[in-house]
């Protein structure tokens, strides 16, 4: 059964719940998350088995995170937060739009997708498993992380990046082991995009690797009220590669979604 996960909560008012992707932490949004705590309560959760949450059973899914995070809301009497999901914490956002529509204000899809893997990106998570069973954490973590970031970037963004990948070499490996093939079953919430009834946000790195440019052009207009950043010479962690824009457009987003 889900239990309530580690969080820490700062500010006041309306609450905006940051979710971190995969090998990383709540500690992710450690210097995003300062942009928010003036105006909102901010939230930021480990997902089972990453940071201090325990892990979840064997066979582990994304709507078992969702319903992890569904208890976590519960707990601390939060109604209708904004998620704003990174990558693996996209898929757990929208799983939670699917399982629970009526109880968020708005969604961001931070660098996610709600296609489901293609079938050369599931091989890939396969060929993951196995090279984490046979080599380890560090020696996946030590070229995975640096490939998140815009490859002509990584030597001016080297503090982030050591930043991440101490992060992840902290993951257990059972955790890698699960997650990766959460994510390789998960399915296509292609419809619950084309259905959501509240307001969608998509960031998009151009030079995203883990989620490409074309997967998000052909995403970001399915929702009926929708805004979109794009990012040039950006990878995967906007948050730390363009933490500026990213965090103006999430505001704007966000006082769109509160100003009633």
């Amino acid at each position: 059964m889900p239990k309530p996960v580690s969080y820490s909560i700062e500010g006041q008012g309306k609450t905006i719940l940051f979710i971190h992707g995969f090998c990383e932490t709540k500690e992710i949004w450690h210097y995003f998350k300062n942009y928010f705590t003036n105006s909102y309560q901010v939230l930021c959760i480990d997902l089972p088995g990453f940071g201090g949450s325990i892990g979840l059973e064997k066979n582990t899914s994304i709507e078992a995170m969702s319903g992890a995070l569904h208890d976590t809301l519960q707990h601390l009497n939060i109604e209708k937060p904004v998620l704003v999901g990174h990558s693996l914490g996209g898929y757990v956002a929208l799983a939670y739009a699917e399982q629970y529509p009526n109880d968020l204000a708005g969604i961001c899809l931070f660098h996610s997708t709600a296609f489901e893997d293609a079938s050369e990106k599931k091989e890939n998570r396969n060929k993951t498993i196995e090279y984490v069973k046979n080599h380890g954490v560090d020696a996946f973590c030590n070229p995975f992380v640096p490939g998140l970031f815009f490859h002509k970037r990584r030597a001016e963004l080297k503090s982030q990046i050591d930043f991440v990948l101490q992060m992840a070499r902290k993951t257990s490996l059972s955790s890698i082991l699960e997650t990766t093939a959460a994510m390789r079953d998960r399915k296509e919430r292609i419809g619950v995009l084309k259905n959501i009834k509240i307001p969608v946000s998509f960031i998009i790195g151009k030079e995203d690797t883990a989620v490409t440019f074309d997967k998000s052009i052909a995403q970001c207009h399915l929702a009926k009220n929708s805004q979109a950043l794009f990012l040039a010479e950006t990878g995967h962690m906007g948050m730390l590669e363009r933490e500026q824009e990213c965090a103006d457009f999430l505001s704007g987003f966000l006082k769109d979604i509160f100003k009633s």
